[in-house]
């Protein structure tokens, strides 16, 4: 299951912290400076969006997983 099939979503609030949920539950709060320079990232792109909260939550894949041999 990828972003594609189960999209992040997000919502700024009025003290500064963003709330990131998947699937109608709440995953994450940023808040302070990480927040501010979510906000400025997000809206310009919704794939790219999907990406910053994905690295925001800390679901991203990142390349150094091992990977599974199958036989």
């Amino acid at each position: 299951m990828g972003l594609d099939d189960d999209p992040f979503d997000h919502r700024a609030t009025q003290d500064g912290r963003v709330l990131v949920s998947r699937g109608g539950r709440l995953v994450v709060t940023v808040s302070g400076a990480r927040a501010a320079r979510l906000v400025a990232q997000l809206g310009r792109d919704p794939e790219a969006d999907q990406h910053l909260l994905a690295r925001a939550t800390g679901n991203y894949r990142r390349g150094n997983e091992k990977r599974r041999h199958r036989p």
